[in-house]
C-alpha cells in the first residue's frame, strides 16, 4: 500500500470510530478527517473547494432556504393547527391522518422540521384521547424517512448518491425518477406501521394528562438529545409557533413547485432550479438574508461536504477501487439481483451504525463498480443506496428523526428495535420487488 492510502485508510477508520463512539459531533468528525487529509496532501485544495461547492451541497442549502421561508410563512403551523381540529372531531383517526401528512410532507421538504412540528402535538392529542404517545412517535419518525425516500429531494442522501455518481460518470437522476420505488416502500412500510406499530410500541404505564387545547399550543421546546454525534444540530429554528402570513405563504408555495417544476422538466438542474428560488424568495422580501442563513443548517451541510472529501481521497488513492474489485470477486458466479440484494442489506447495516453521508460516500462508488463488473445498469444498485442509506429504523441513531422522538417519547433502544428490525426486512423486501420492476438490469 502506498502511504496515501495508509493515511487514507487511517482516517476512515478514525472517523468511523469517532461516529460510532458517539461523543463529538458528526460534522466536526467529517471536518476535522478533511483536514488531515488536505494537511497531508493526500486531497489537493481544488479537491476540498469541489467538495464544498458541490451540487448536492448548492441544492440542499438551497431548498433549507425555501422550506425555512414556508416555516416562517406559518405554513407547517397551520398545516398542524387544522389537523389538530380535526384529530378533536374524529378521534384516533386524525393522528393517523397526521403521520400520513407528515410523510407526504417529507417527500419534499426537509423532515426534521416536519417532525419537530409534528411530535408534541401527536404526544399531546394522544394522551387527550387516553392513548399511549408511544403508539404513535415513532410512526410519525419512521413515516417521515420513508416519505423522504421518494423523491429526490426528499432527503440529502439521495442528492449525495445523485452528485457522486454524476461525478463516476453516470447521468443524474430526475426529480421523481425514483419515486415509483418509494411509494411502494412508503406504502408497504406504511401499512405495517398502521397494523403493528401501535401494539408494539404501546405502553399502559402512560398516563392521559393533556388535553386537545393545549396541544394546540406552540409546540414544546424539547432539550436536544445529545445522541448520534449532534446529527441533528439545533430544532430550535423551527420551534416557533407562526401565525399564517397569506401572502408570503402564497410566494414561497409557487416558488417552491416552480423550483420542482422546472427540474422535473429538465429546464435546469436541480441546483440551479433551487438557487434560483432560495435569492428570488430574499429579492421580493419573503425572507430576509438574516432569515435565510438561520435556515441554512450548517451542521448538515458541513457534515456532507467532510463526507465528500473523504469520498474523493478514496477514489483517488484507489482504496475505492481495491475495495470494490476485492467486493466483487467474492460475488463471482452471483446473479445481479442476487449481489443487488446483498449490497441493500451491507448498505442498511452501516447505516444503523454511520450517519446517512458517510455510508453515501462509502457505498456509492461500490455500487457503480459493481454495475459495471456485472455489466448491467448502475441504476438499481444507485437506487438500492439510495433507499437503503436512508431507511434505517432498528435504532434510535439510525436517522436525525428517530433522535427526536427518542426522548420526547420516553423509549428505550428495545422500542425501536421491535418495531424497526421488522420494518427493515419488509422494506428491504419492496424495495428489492420495486427496483427490479422499474429499474430493470
Amino acid at each position: 500500500m502506498t502511504a496515501s492510502q495508509i493515511i487514507t485508510l487511517l482516517v476512515l477508520a478514525a472517523v468511523v470510530g469517532a461516529l460510532i463512539y458517539d461523543k463529538l459531533r458528526a460534522d466536526v468528525v467529517a471536518l476535522t478527517g478533511a483536514a488531515f487529509l488536505l494537511m497531508t496532501g493526500v486531497v489537493r485544495p481544488v479537491e476540498v473547494q469541489s467538495a464544498f461547492a458541490s451540487p448536492a451541497i448548492v441544492a440542499l442549502a438551497s431548498l433549507f432556504v425555501i422550506a425555512y421561508a414556508m416555516e416562517l410563512a406559518g405554513l407547517l403551523d397551520e398545516a398542524i393547527r387544522r389537523t389538530v381540529r380535526l384529530c378533536s372531531r374524529i378521534g384516533r383517526a386524525g393522528l393517523w391522518v397526521l403521520i400520513g401528512l407528515a410523510g407526504v410532507g417529507s417527500a419534499f421538504l426537509n423532515n426534521t422540521p416536519i417532525v419537530v412540528l409534528s411530535a408534541p402535538v401527536v404526544r399531546d392529542v394522544a394522551r387527550s384521547l387516553g392513548q399511549s404517545p408511544k403508539a404513535y412517535l415513532i410512526p410519525l419518525s419512521y413515516a417521515a424517512v420513508l416519505g423522504g425516500c421518494c423523491t429526490l429531494i426528499g432527503t440529502s442522501t439521495n442528492l449525495l448518491v445523485n452528485d457522486m455518481a454524476s461525478v463516476a460518470g453516470q447521468p443524474r437522476f430526475g426529480i421523481f425518477e425514483i419515486t415509483p420505488v418509494g411509494i411502494l416502500v412508503a406504502v408497504a412500510g406504511g401499512a405495517y406501521l398502521f397494523l403493528f406499530g401501535p401494539r408494539l410500541a404501546k405502553s399502559d404505564n402512560d398516563k392521559p394528562t393533556a388535553t386537545v387545547d393545549e396541544a394546540m399550543q406552540p409546540p414544546t421546546r424539547f432539550r436536544e438529545p445529545g445522541l448520534a454525534g449532534g446529527l441533528v444540530g439545533t430544532a430550535e429554528p423551527f420551534a416557533k409557533q407562526v401565525k399564517l402570513k397569506p401572502v408570503a405563504a402564497l410566494i414561497s408555495t409557487v416558488i417552491f413547485v416552480a423550483v420542482v417544476a422546472l427540474a422535473a422538466l429538465n429546464v435546469a438542474p436541480i441546483a440551479a432550479c433551487a438557487f434560483a428560488g432560495a435569492v428570488l424568495l430574499i429579492l421580493l422580501r419573503v425572507i430576509t438574508a438574516e432569515e435565510a442563513y438561520s435556515g441554512l443548517r450548517p451542521e448538515v451541510l458541513m457534515l456532507i461536504a467532510g463526507m465528500v472529501v473523504l469520498g474523493i481521497a478514496l477514489d483517488e488513492t484507489g482504496l475505492a477501487s481495491s475495495a470494490t474489485d476485492a467486493l466483487i470477486g467474492s460475488m463471482e458466479g452471483m446473479r445481479p439481483l442476487v449481489a443487488l440484494i446483498i449490497l441493500y442489506g451491507v448498505t442498511l447495516f452501516a447505516t444503523e451504525l454511520l450517519s446517512n453521508a458517510t455510508v453515501a460516500v462509502l457505498f456509492t462508488p461500490v455500487a457503480v463498480s459493481m454495475a459495471e463488473a456485472f455489466a448491467v445498469s448502475p441504476r438499481p444498485f444507485l437506487v438500492a443506496v439510495m433507499i437503503a442509506a436512508s431507511a434505517a429504523f432498528a435504532t434510535p441513531f439510525g436517522y436525525q428523526t428517530n433522535v427526536l422522538v427518542y426522548q420526547m417519547g420516553g423509549y428505550n433502544y428495545l422500542d425501536f428495535m421491535k418495531i424497526g428490525i421488522p420494518l427493515n426486512l419488509i422494506t428491504w423486501a419492496a424495495a428489492i420487488v420495486a427496483i427490479q420492476i422499474y429499474f430493470p438490469f
